[in-house]
């Protein structure tokens, strides 16, 4: 019984390291390829773009509601002081304005139904003590609006209203 113990205890050891692994690298390796992807689609970085109307022939990665329209912002902070000036302009019925970093987390979202919304983002280590706006947990990520679109009616005058939106590194 005692000579299967250390080959059992190296198994043991080897799985957890595995999982360990897995779960710390897994989000940076798909958010790298998103971004990739997504730069590879025509998708600016620090300015907003709008994808054609979700349809299961254009649907690329994920499930997107055909019912939404998608504004998409890659953003890079990387350079030490900028700061990304996100705008998102009205629509009178629901929209959202989330933020996601390179590890796939979403660490911010607003909605701005009927109004505009205007958000700064930054990374700083330590931030600045006059910083105004949200510390962006890493240097890169994704800016994405949401807009409820229907109708291809509503589609269109959502894309009319995106141009309103803004994505700038200052």
């Amino acid at each position: 019984m005692t000579r299967w113990f250390g080959p059992f205890a190296t198994l043991i050891v080897a799985a957890i390291g595995a999982h360990w692994a897995t779960l710390a690298f897994a989000p940076n390796v798909i958010m790298d390829r998103a971004l990739s992807t997504l730069k590879n689609r025509g998708i600016a970085e620090h300015a907003f773009t709008t994808p054609q109307r979700i349809m299961p022939q254009t649907q690329a990665v994920v499930r997107s509601s055909p019912d939404l329209f998608y504004s998409l912002c890659r953003f890079d902070l990387s350079e030490r002081g900028s700061e990304l000036s996100v705008t998102m302009g009205e629509w009178p019925d629901y929209q959202s304005l989330s933020f996601f970093d390179a590890e796939t987390n979403n660490f911010l979202t607003l909605r701005g139904t009927g109004k505009s919304v205007s958000q700064t983002v930054y990374f700083h280590a330590p931030p600045p003590d006059d910083a105004i706006g949200v510390q962006a947990p890493t240097k890169r990520g994704v800016v994405l609006i949401r807009r409820l679109a229907p109708t291809q009616k509503a589609f269109a005058a959502a894309a009319e209203a995106a141009k309103a939106d803004a994505c700038n590194i200052r």
